[in-house]
């Protein structure tokens, strides 16, 4: 739905009707819990708590006046935070990125990463023929459900940087190789797949968010499974929150998730010590926005000879990547205003313990961590792994 917004009244009116919870933003203490917890918000000129401030003066002109609010990364810590239980990162933040994008003040990055996606139903301009050219050479074979029509008892939805990015598609075909030694009956939408379109609804494209929704749903609906699972937790979230408000309900599992279910026929194939310190970054949209801490660390206490060490901010409390809500796309402009990166901070946390591992649950993560440990000090010792590669290495596969 999109609305001409002339004034804070309409817009406030806007957000009330179209977020669950939304008429909790009457409840503001202007506490500022959700400006001080931001790691951004001592950059924004208007941090979450002054934007509500300013909206109840009737001053909208300012807010639409600043660019700030695209240092914004959706990372659930300002709702955390909220004694008021507002929701400021699914309702406030991403309506007010919406009417910049209506307005046209958006950053050129990441126009064209959303043109990209609606163009090529991925932010990363790929042609959609070549979603699916990461299985080749693969033995054995992944089921493309276009070609083998059958049921299959798991969907794997991949993604866009697992199926696209050289470096994530490692991850990809480490977690092809544990489903397949778990004897697991998986297929894949290859070129069907498009975009999940959460950080692109978070950036403030709705629109563009539920047109990639119905196209998979779309997808789904022509085959039969019995769940879906993801590595994305931003897929995780769109498909598992969002999607069933489309009329899309499928079952669905990070695989985090869905490993530890199997956890008794896992142990047995990790045979090989790995004899590393490991510490877990927790993914916001793992994380914060679902509650998904303890099955990662399940999984990697499952590894012989690790030792687990937790960074100074963990579980609800982890500094977030910086990718989520079109960060991904927009590390030029939010360099120009930080000249630091949100990966470089996380980075440096695991060096201060002394990790020799930095693993990790989400496609977002790996390119920028190992981006960060080039820049560093001390950090280029430090490897990023996937948990899905990890496993692999305990396997000896």
């Amino acid at each position: 739905m999109t609305t001409d917004i002339t004034n804070a009244r309409t817009f406030l009116d806007k957000v009330i009707e179209t977020t669950p919870q939304g008429e909790r933003l009457r409840l503001c203490l202007q506490c500022g819990n959700c400006s001080g917890i931001c790691p951004f918000g001592y950059l924004m000129v208007y941090p979450p708590s002054r934007m509500i401030a300013n909206l109840r003066a009737d001053k909208f002109d300012n807010i639409l006046g600043a660019d700030s609010v695209w240092m914004c990364v959706s990372c659930y810590a300002c709702t955390t935070a909220c004694p008021s239980q507002i929701p400021l990162t699914a309702g406030l933040m991403a309506h007010i990125k919406e009417e910049l994008l209506l307005a046209g003040n958006v950053p050129s990055e990441l126009q064209s990463a959303l043109e990209f996606s609606q163009r090529y139903g991925n932010p990363l301009g790929e042609s959609p023929r070549k979603r699916s050219d990461w299985v080749i050479g693969l033995d054995p074979k992944v089921k493309l459900l276009g070609q083998v029509r059958g049921p299959v008892d798991v969907l794997w939805f991949v993604g866009d940087y697992p199926s696209y990015h050289p470096r994530v598609q490692l991850t990809t075909k480490a977690l092809t190789r544990v489903l397949n030694s778990l004897g697991v009956d998986f297929g894949i939408l290859g070129p069907e797949e498009s975009s999940d379109g959460d950080s692109q609804r978070l950036a403030g494209e709705q629109g563009l968010f539920e047109m990639l929704a119905e196209k998979n749903g779309k997808a789904f609906s022509k085959y039969q499974f019995n769940k879906i699972i993801t590595t994305d937790p931003h897929a995780y979230n769109a498909i598992k929150n969002e999607y069933p408000k489309l009329g899309i309900s499928y079952p669905i599992q990070h695989y985090t998730e869905y490993l530890v279910e199997r956890l008794d026929q896992l142990k047995p194939l990790l045979t090989h010590e790995l004899k590393a310190k490991i510490t877990y970054h927790d993914p916001c949209y793992l994380g914060r926005a679902n509650g998904i801490f303890n099955e990662p660390r399940a999984l990697i206490e499952s590894i012989p000879g690790v030792e687990i060490v937790e960074m100074s901010h963990n579980h609800t409390n982890s500094l977030c990547c910086g990718g989520g809500g079109g960060g991904m796309w927009l590390d030029g402009f939010q360099w120009e205003k930080a000249h630091v990166r949100l990966s470089e901070l996380r980075v440096r946390e695991a060096v201060a313990i002394s990790a020799d591992i930095l693993a990790v649950a989400c496609p977002y993560e790996t390119p920028r961590f190992e981006d960060a440990t080039k820049t560093v000090e001390s950090a280029t010792q430090l490897k990023v792994k996937d948990i899905a590669e990890l496993l692999v290495e305990a396997m000896g596969v």
